[in-house]
């Protein structure tokens, strides 16, 4: 609970005090909040599997924002595109979470529905 109430914090804070992020930081900005979107996600499919653990989210929440932009920065010093690695890795693990999460409910409303339905 206390994460969507952070999380609906921040939206609200973005819409109401507007920041324009120069375009230098913006592929950093931009790695940073898909990696913090994956720990979000991996939070709520852990919580659909009963599983979920405050300290592993706020620990994977820190260090995946962390790691996301240092493999960023190290790309842009060597002059590769490093961040499409992130990228990647962290767009596939949203998808696999929603799909997570996305069966599990589709499960309890199938059942519900035969239940309800069926009988």
């Amino acid at each position: 609970m206390i994460v969507i109430v952070c999380a609906i914090t921040g939206i609200v804070a973005g819409i109401l005090f507007p920041y324009n992020i120069p375009s230098a930081y913006s592929s950093y900005v931009a790695i940073v909040i898909l990696a913090l979107l994956d720990s979000l996600f991996g939070a709520a499919s852990a919580a659909t599997k009963k599983s979920f653990d405050m300290y592993t989210f706020i620990s994977g929440f820190i260090c995946n924002g962390l790691l996301a932009a240092l493999i960023t920065f190290i790309g842009k010093k060597l002059d590769v595109d490093l961040y499409l690695v992130a990228l990647i890795v962290f767009g596939t693990r949203l998808f696999s979470n929603f799909s997570t999460m996305r069966r599990h409910y589709l499960t309890l409303i199938v059942t519900k529905f035969k239940k309800k339905f069926c009988n």
